[in-house]
């Protein structure tokens, strides 16, 4: 599986589309085991990157700026989790899987979870 270096990375962090040779890896980011810390991080590289010239450069108080760029974090943060599922499924999408593939790969993922737990449970309780 290809993984992307940094500067295709912080491209697909801010939206962009990798070339087809990532698509592996974009499935794998959206379905492992810490797919959801993987977006939310996502999300906020373009928070780093505007909030950075607003600390700096927007004249004023900086607890102003600061209270401002925390608002409006909270409000990206909120929208990043609301909208999850939707956003990962299109990253999949656009990296040329079919509709909905990557919530079945991590149901597949669960399933077995639950049945692994489910014989443990049973090996030790039955």
């Amino acid at each position: 599986m290809a993984r992307p270096g940094p500067w295709w990375w912080l491209w697909y962090a801010v939206g962009g589309r990798l070339p087809a040779r990532f698509a592996d890896w974009v499935l794998d980011d959206a379905t492992c085991r810490t797919w959801v810390a993987r977006h939310l991080l996502r999300t906020a590289v373009p928070l780093v990157i505007v909030s950075a010239p607003i600390v700096l450069f927007v004249p004023g108080p900086l607890w102003v700026r600061l209270c401002g760029l925390l608002l409006g974090w909270l409000v990206s943060a909120q929208f990043a989790i609301f909208l999850l599922h939707d956003a990962v499924d299109h990253r999949a999408r656009r990296a040329g899987w079919p509709p909905g593939h990557a919530q079945a790969v991590r149901d597949a993922a669960a399933r077995a979870e639950r049945e692994r737990t489910r014989a443990r449970y049973r090996a030790r309780y039955r």
